[in-house]
């Protein structure tokens, strides 16, 4: 194993490192910024890829999405064959946990114009536009597109940064002067001639293009080749955004980030799930699947002994229920209970528990968007995890612990 500390920037959770050889990060450990020179002399120039052999590639990879859904990225340009759809860059990155997608957009732009302009150029593409909450990125991006012979073709949009405006039917929504609101599950971006994937998913699609199927596959796993960036926090001295190879064990990553006595996880954000910090869990796709979770939107956040878990989980519970789109019942009236359940456990009412996994199971599946899925599988798998603690709550009048706030619901860098 090896690790390299890049230098950051302005804040401490965007500094970067990698376990292995760096690909996506490639050049972070020497640079602040990866401009245009900076960026060809670290990666080399971008070979041309057809609509041909990008499909070639992605079905030989595997490639999915490095946002929350993991969807395939081959099926959406097969989906949008022969249109000629707009190309958005999901760099909104509502997830408060996370900051990967504006390392990525602030740090080294090009590569995500890289991968973003080639699915563009094969898909006969109007344009790419590369959507944003933040000003540095917006400044980044734009910097980085001044810079390229296409980047012309690139448009930079400052969006909302609510929790749920960045999920990707939203985000469509917005970028054509609606609300930032999910419009239902049956929709798709491709149902309206998008293609959208996160800052990630092209950065990883420039890497691909560039090493080739074999290349490519010389780390990770057999089914999951290749790497994958998670922002590291919590309880952790090492905290910011790490790239592994796919299936490297949680155990390692913990031991990278200086994780003095870990107790718990929580993986993939919070529409993901807790875990107990067992050092043999897969970081992969199916890795957490197999432990009951998902890698989600790319987050891995420790928690030790020194914080109250109920009291975290209550924090975070009542933030997702208020940044719901509150257009459904679900959302205007299941989270807001669901997050008083978790509280009233916090403070000890007898029958709290039963009652807030009753809520968690009347919201799955009932709402508009998938908001109420993902918060019932964050709660349901916390209380799973927490009985112990949930015990001392109800009749000892509770653990003992302050709550620190290691998981973060606010203050995005």
């Amino acid at each position: 194993m090896t690790t390299t500390m890049g230098r950051l920037a302005a804040d401490p959770a965007s500094a970067t490192w990698t376990i292995g050889a760096a690909r996506v990060l490639a050049g972070l450990d020497r640079n602040a910024v990866l401009d245009a020179r900076t960026h060809l002399d670290t990666h080399g120039p971008l070979p041309a890829a057809d609509l041909g052999r990008l499909l070639g590639l992605l079905d030989a990879s595997g490639l999915t999405g490095r946002g929350g859904a993991g969807f395939p990225l081959a099926a959406k340009l097969r989906a949008l064959r022969g249109q000629r759809p707009t190309v958005v860059v999901n760099g909104s990155e509502s997830e408060p946990a996370s900051v990967k997608d504006r390392v990525l957009l602030r740090r080294t732009p090009h590569l995500v114009l890289d991968g973003a302009l080639a699915v563009a150029v094969a898909l006969r593409g109007r344009r790419v536009t590369v959507a944003v909450h933040d000003a540095a990125a917006a400044a980044a991006v734009r910097t980085a597109a001044a810079q390229r012979p296409d980047g012309n073709r690139v448009r930079v949009e400052l969006v909302s940064g609510g929790f749920v405006a960045g999920e990707a039917r939203a985000l469509v929504r917005a970028l054509d002067g609606g609300p930032a609101l999910p419009p239902g599950r049956r929709e798709h971006a491709t149902d309206h001639g998008v293609l959208l994937a996160n800052a990630e998913t092209f950065a990883q699609l420039a890497v691909l293009i560039r090493l080739g199927r074999h290349r490519f596959a010389d780390t990770g796993t057999r089914t999951e080749p290749g790497t994958t960036l998670l922002t590291v926090g919590g309880a952790v001295g090492r905290p910011g955004v790490v790239e592994l190879p796919l299936g490297t064990p949680l155990g390692i990553v913990l031991a990278a980030a200086q994780a003095g006595q870990p107790r718990l996880v929580v993986a993939g954000g919070y529409h993901g799930s807790w875990h107990p910090a067992v050092p043999a869990i897969e970081l992969s796709r199916s890795g957490l699947a197999a432990a009951g979770g998902t890698l989600g939107a790319g987050v891995l956040l420790v928690l030790d002994d020194s914080t109250c878990a109920l009291g975290e989980l209550a924090r975070v519970t009542a933030w997702l229920a208020a940044e719901s789109a509150g257009q459904c019942g679900p959302c205007r009236f299941g989270l807001p209970a669901l997050a008083r359940d978790v509280q009233a456990l916090c403070q000890g009412h007898p029958g709290a528990a039963e009652i807030a996994l009753r809520h968690a199971r009347a919201v799955d599946g009932r709402g508009a968007c998938r908001h109420p899925d993902g918060t019932a599988r964050f709660v349901t798998s916390a209380l799973h995890l927490l009985q112990d603690e949930t015990y001392l709550h109800l009749h000892h009048g509770g653990c003992g612990r302050p709550v620190l706030g290691l998981l973060p619901i606010g203050g995005r860098p």
